[in-house]
């Protein structure tokens, strides 16, 4: 649509679009008209050469239009010319669409990864995983209670082995010390190989 309008578009100059930015600030709907066929065709330019994709350009276009429209009264003339105003517009938010597309694409693959890892049988799998819970238990009860605390701080509660020190007022060594014999103590319960 923004190529199409754009293509019969008279070129005005830098003052002229200028002025109009100001006369667009100030709620003119005549100014923003004319506005409007004067950059649109640069924007969507802009626009195509960020995307490669003509479509996705014409809808930044329009965003960076109504953007325009919304933030004409932020414009200053003595910061610069209103089609760079303009045009660094149009850039940034081609360059935040192509960020919004690659973030879209990173999760969708992500999911179909993720679909396609999913367990053939989850009716075994979670009596598995049960089995394997009661054999954990079993080999905690077994443990010393000096030996199965950390353990279950860790493991269950999610604290670090700083806060476990801290919680049981015992040397930060001595609690990495027990949690690794604890370790291997439940390794060797379970038949794991060490």
């Amino acid at each position: 649509m923004a190529k199409r309008e754009a293509s019969g578009a008279r070129r005005i100059g830098t003052s002229e679009t200028d002025r109009l930015l100001v006369s667009v600030a100030a709620g003119s709907q005549d100014a923003f008209s004319r506005l409007y066929d004067a950059a649109a065709g640069p924007i969507y330019g802009i626009a195509c050469r960020v995307l490669q994709d003509p479509a996705h350009a014409e809808e930044v276009t329009q965003e960076v239009m109504l953007e325009v429209w919304q933030s004409a009264p932020r414009y200053r003339p003595e910061s610069g010319h209103a089609m760079t105003w303009m045009l660094t517009i149009a850039h940034h938010r081609a360059v935040d669409s192509v960020r919004t597309l690659q973030r879209s694409a990173e999760r969708e693959r992500a999911v179909s990864q993720h679909e396609s890892t999913t367990a053939f049988d989850d009716v075994v799998d979670a009596v598995e995983a049960l089995g394997e819970c009661e054999q954990v238990r079993s080999c905690l009860k077994d443990l010393k209670p000096e030996l199965r605390q950390p353990v279950v701080l860790a493991y269950y509660e999610g604290l670090t082995h700083t806060e476990i020190a801290s919680r049981l007022s015992l040397p930060l060594g001595t609690v990495k010390s027990r949690l690794r014999r604890a370790l291997t103590r439940l390794r060797n319960c379970l038949g794991a190989p060490p």
